[in-house]
Formats: structure tokens, sequence, C-alpha cells
């Protein structure tokens, strides 16, 4: 299981810093970005392998489930 930042998103948050930068501005005007988006993966056959059961509340709030 793995819950953490959207990596498409944090992608796309360094290519608006990157705009603003080639737009002329200065590092210390820049703001601290946080992530907004986060997702939960849950991988099963790993799971299953180490004799956990995932509750089905779990893996429906989930945002991918690896079969």
């Amino acid at each position: 299981m793995s819950y953490g930042t959207n990596v498409r998103d944090a992608y796309r948050q360094i290519g608006i810093y990157a705009a603003r930068l080639l737009k002329g501005a200065k590092v210390e005007d820049l703001p601290v970005m946080q992530s907004t988006k986060f997702e939960l993966v849950i991988n099963l056959p790993t799971a299953r392998a180490l004799g956990l059961e995932v509750p089905p509340t779990l893996l429906a709030r989930a945002d991918e489930v690896i079969e």
C-alpha cells in the first residue's frame, strides 16, 4: 500500500515554476507550493503474499488497485 503525492501533479507544478523563472521571476519571490493531490495505491498480490486481508471499504477508497 502506498499513499503519496500524485507524480503527474508534481511535474505540472515543476512546469509552472520553470515557466515563472523563464519569464524573469526571482527565485526568492516564488511561493513554496505543496502538493494538493494525493493517491492511495494498493498492491493485492503483495498483500496476499504477506498474509494480509485488505478490507473492501479500503479497496473502495483506493485510487488504484493492482491485481
